[in-house]
């Protein structure tokens, strides 16, 4: 009896032996590293966790009660990390001190040409899930405190190991996903809202046509936000790489390259670092919307953070958001909605007339926002959006400045352009107060090219008698604003 006993406790034990060395072996196929960063030494690869090994945990130090942060790279022609990698992780351990902060490491499949390290990043997703399932099943580590982050290709390859995972991961951030090849890819192989409890996207580079747009220009999350209408970034053009490098010398050189593209994460970055600036995004239909300021509401989670504090809005559909932004961190500008009514014996339409407006408040003040409207014609009201770089509190003033051509026209020297104005409404997005400013004598005349026009805050709010109007542009403001 007590051989038999012994006998099924060896073959019990064997059969332990194989189970476990299939399970290891069930890793044998995975490529990509995982390399858990320090604070100390945040562009270093020091230590590794090992699928299957279970060890490399307690090795790596790693802290099984806090936040994990994944962080998955983009493609690359050089085969080694771009300079933001580090200053990713260095800003999310200053923020999240006891986190843990994993760098996946794809490099090698990363350094092909673009279509086939496209296509590697289904193999890189399905090796970032396995890697999740493992840490779930080994380690009982609860997925709500997973946050992948993803850039570029990156972006896609945390999408398919969202959809992978046994158990939904908690969120993934997907930074300026990829557009060539998954522009109009199936869900299932591109960063998609199923992928996670909580998806939310920044699109910088969507220039060109869809299919050769460097990010993807389709909503793929449930938050879709786009920076400066999702084109070329503030900073980017040649002549302000000048202008920054003579100023702040080559410590950001690297910003420059993929400018646009790279933004995404120095965006995020900047909203980690900046706890106390956050950048506001506005739900609206399209671009050309919000450049109008139509857009500039909170009402039922029309506004919103950008970046790591950001509000997690589920809708039933892709929620588009867009902001201005400056072009160096912080990023943080501050909206304004301006509606003017332009008054005239005559009928008069003009064309890209450039402008000057000046705003002064109770903390600063922000003189000379340059500013085009496409058209500009008597007896009829404007609207369109400015931006301050400070904050300059509430407002108290403003000046309106009608500004020359750049080009000598004949009709402007024999016919001088002049409206009346007697109002300027203003709405703040950030506090989402609204002023009514009034011409010191009841009405400013606004020549072109001559002196600015000077408002005050009216001493008492006017009462609109047009109410089926105010409806109306109301009405007109809802549906811009729902996305």
């Amino acid at each position: 009896m007590g051989r038999k006993a012994f006998l099924a406790a060896v073959c019990l034990c064997l059969h332990w032996v194989a189970a476990l060395g299939e399970a290891e072996n069930n890793f044998d196929g995975i490529e990509s590293k995982f390399s858990l960063r320090t604070p100390a030494e945040p562009d270093e690869d020091v230590c590794y966790l090992v699928p299957g090994q279970v060890n490399s945990l307690a090795q790596c130090n790693f802290n099984h009660t806090s936040k994990t942060f994944v962080v998955i790279h983009g493609w690359t022609v050089t085969g080694m990390y771009e300079s933001w990698v580090p200053k990713l992780v260095d800003a999310l351990y200053k923020r999240e001190p006891d986190s843990n902060v994993i760098v996946v490491d794809w490099l090698v499949r990363a350094q092909q040409h673009y279509p086939v390290s496209a296509a590697y990043t289904r193999l890189v997703g399905k090796d970032v899930a396995m890697f999740i399932d493992w840490m779930e099943e080994q380690f009982n580590y609860p997925l709500n405190n997973l946050h992948l982050l993803g850039y570029s290709l990156g972006a896609h390859a945390a999408g398919i190991a969202g959809n992978l995972t046994k158990k939904k991961v908690n969120r993934i951030t997907g930074l300026d996903p990829a557009g060539p090849t998954f522009e109009y890819a199936d869900e299932l192989t591109r960063l998609s809202p199923d992928d996670a409890d909580f998806v939310d996207v920044l699109h910088t580079y969507t220039r060109g046509s869809p299919d050769r747009s460097i990010g993807i220009q389709k909503p793929v999350g449930h938050i879709d936000i786009y920076p400066n209408g999702g084109g070329f970034q503030p900073g980017c053009n040649l002549g302000e790489a000048l202008r920054l490098i003579a100023e702040k010398g080559f410590g950001d050189v690297d910003q420059l390259v993929k400018c646009s593209h790279e933004r995404s994460i120095h965006l995020f970055i900047d909203s980690l670092l900046n706890e106390e600036k956050p950048s506001m995004a506005y739900r609206c239909n399209t671009k050309e919307a919000f450049e109008k300021g139509l857009c500039l509401s909170c009402r039922k989670n029309r506004c919103n953070n950008l970046g790591y504090k950001v509000n997690r809005v589920r809708t039933k559909r892709n929620t588009k958001m867009y902001l201005k932004t400056r072009a160096q961190m912080p990023y943080k500008v501050f909206h304004y909605q301006v509606k003017i009514h332009f008054f005239g014996k005559t009928n008069t339409t003009k064309t890209n007339q450039p402008f000057l407006i000046s705003l002064y408040g109770t903390l600063d003040e922000s003189e000379n926002i340059a500013f085009t409207l496409p058209e500009v014609s008597s007896n009829k009201t404007f609207s369109f959006l400015i931006y301050t770089e400070v904050d300059i509190g509430d407002l108290l003033m403003l000046k309106l400045q009608w500004e020359k051509d750049t080009f000598f026209s004949w009709s402007d020297w024999w016919t001088p352009f002049t409206f009346d104005i007697q109002r300027v409404r203003v709405k703040s997005g950030e506090t989402q107060k609204k002023v009514v400013f009034c011409s010191r004598d009841g009405t400013s005349r606004l020549s072109k090219g001559e002196e600015a026009a000077i408002f005050v805050k009216c001493s008492e709010q006017p009462v609109n008698r047009k109410r089926a109007g105010t409806k109306k542009a109301s009405k007109e403001n809802s549906a811009h604003e729902s996305a």
